[in-house]
Formats: structure tokens, sequence, C-alpha cells
């Protein structure tokens, strides 16, 4: 039985916990927050011993492996520790802040041998799946042209400070619209060489940016076109469209994926779950669980979570300068 540590005992830890009690071969051993009361509730809710210092749970011998589901800020330097204390990692959405900080994480799991798992979710749910496995089979050719939006309500009850300051990893596009450009770069299943974005707080007085267009050129000749919207009030967008060679696919999360050729849609089967979040992130551990005990492939590696922050870099850059920028180590 792996003995798993939830670093960030908030809204997702317990997204987490929740599932992990689904998934045979691990349990919750050990959980952490700042705050002791909320810390109290969550463990009294998902059990494990409590930590207020996440220092203190790297050091407990049940702890097998940990998520990190704590502010962008802390990513770095928690799942370095991690790594030094030999724990396996499962590590939240966004990788890190810059580049330089996911290089030096995957530095500390190459040199201490863990497993680390970025957990872009899209990779386990329904829709994307089914789209992934009608891309691999070729039967609609490779995809050519595509485009990816999140829209949703930027305010939530869970937002912190920290999420309106560009200094510690904040924003829409760090938050959630990744979500967006994740699928969009997983399922084109190529390179993106360079990006031309424009970036704001179009609807919210705060730094960090609550609205993002990104334009993306792949390796291979494909374009793509990323929207991340957090709206002050309206209602959820969380879907794509890709085009391929013989055909389209159109991915929505709330519906499913349907697929199209010769003008008429049709749904894909088994292509759509009530619940897919939670079902998406039992899927997670079921993966990274295999991983270590069957020392079978992380889906999600450190390199591809790497690549997604060079892309919103070069995003970033090309916001102040107005121009197309180049991604940094491409392909």
């Amino acid at each position: 039985m792996i003995g798993i540590g939830i670093i960030g005992a908030g809204d997702f830890g317990a997204a987490h916990a929740r599932a992990i009690r689904e998934v045979d071969g691990i349990r919750i051993v050990a959980a952490c927050r700042g705050d002791a009361t909320a810390l109290a509730a969550f463990t009294g809710e998902h059990g494990g011993k409590g930590y207020t210092d996440w220092r203190e749970l790297l050091e407990d011998s049940s702890v097998d492996a940990v998520v990190i589901a704590a502010p962008h800020a802390l990513h770095a330097e928690m799942a370095i520790g991690a790594a030094k204390a030999g724990k396996h990692i499962m590590l939240e959405k966004p990788m890190a802040r810059t580049l330089a900080e996911c290089d030096a994480i995957n530095a500390a799991v190459a040199q201490s041998g863990v497993k680390l798992m970025v957990a872009h979710l899209l990779h386990f749910s329904k829709p994307c799946m089914a789209a992934k496995k009608v891309i691999e089979a070729g039967e609609i050719g490779r995809p050519l042209i595509g485009s990816s939006w999140m829209i949703k309500l930027w305010m939530e009850h869970n937002r912190r400070d920290w999420h309106l300051r560009n200094a510690t990893g904040g924003g829409m596009l760090m938050t959630a619209g990744i979500h967006a450009l994740d699928r969009l770069v997983w399922l084109m299943d190529d390179d993106v060489i360079s990006v031309s974005a424009m970036l704001g707080a179009k609807f919210h007085e705060q730094e960090a940016d609550d609205t993002s267009m990104l334009a993306l050129r792949f390796k291979g000749g494909g374009l793509g076109q990323v929207q991340s919207v957090g709206y002050r009030n309206g209602a959820v967008g969380f879907a794509m469209d890709l085009v391929c060679e013989r055909g389209t696919l159109r991915i929505d999360m709330d519906r499913g994926t349907m697929i199209g050729r010769d003008t008429v849609w049709a749904d894909l089967p088994d292509s759509f779950e009530p619940a897919w979040m939670h079902n998406a992130v039992k899927r997670e551990w079921a993966a990274l669980r295999d991983a270590i005990v069957r020392d079978k492939p992380v889906p999600v590696t450190g390199a591809y979570g790497r690549k997604l922050i060079g892309i919103i870099e070069a995003a970033f850059a090309s916001d102040k300068s107005r121009r197309e920028e180049t991604i940094a180590n491409a392909g």
C-alpha cells in the first residue's frame, strides 16, 4: 500500500483525497496546511496525520508519495524538497512559474530517481481520451488547425490574493487557461515553435491577467489558438475544435466528443461521463501508482510540463514586445 501525503490540504487537495479513497493500492497517511483549524477539519474528514509544515510531512516515513496542490510560487521548492526526501510526486499544474524552476525540479527528480507526474488532468478525461484515440488510429489524419478555449468565472470562492499577482504565478492563464493550452498541445502532438499573444486584466482590477489570446505555430506546420478568459459574470465555455486532414473533432467537457465527416457530426462512443473531473483525478492516481509499483512510464512527464511553461513564458514576452516570440528549446 502506497502512503500518500497531501501538501496543500485545501479545495483541490480535497478533490485528490476523494479520488485517492477510490483507487486501490494507495491511501492517505498525511496532510499539510498552514491553517491548523482547517487542517484538523481536513484530516477529520479524509484521514492522515496533520502537519502545518510541509517539511515535517516529508520526514514522515509512512509517506511514499506526495501530491503538491499548493500556491504556484511554492511548487518548485516543495517538489525539489520532496525529490530530495525520496518521495514520488504528483505535482499540480502549472508545473512551476518559470522554465528555470521547471529545470530545477526535473534535475532534482533525475538525481533522486523518484517518479514525477505533472497533474494535467485532461489527459485522463473521457472527452480528450476519445479524441486522442481517433487521432492515433489515423482515421481522419493528423490535426492541422486547433482552437481551444477556457471561459469561466474568475473570482471563485477559492481565489486568493496570490492569484492576482504576476510574481506569485497568478493570473487566469496560469491558473485555468493552461488547461485549454494543454489540451491543444497534447492533441496536436507537436512542438510549439513560436507564439504571438495578447494578455490583460479586462474584467477585474488586478495586476495579473484575467484574459489572454494566444496564436501558436507548430513545428510540423500546424496552427493553433488558445482563448483564456476569466469573466465577471457569464456561463462556462470549455471546449475545442480540431481540424484534421480528413475530418474534424469537437471536444466539449460537458457533452463529450463529436467527429465530423461529410458535413455530418456524430457522437464518439464512450466520450462523456458525469463527474468527469473526479474520474480523471482517479485515473491520474492509478497511473502514478502503476508507475511506482510496476515501473510503467509516467503519462505526463516533467519534460511535458516544462513545455507548457515555455509557451506561457513566450506568451508573456510576446505581449510585452508585441511581436511573435520563439519558444526556448522548442523541439
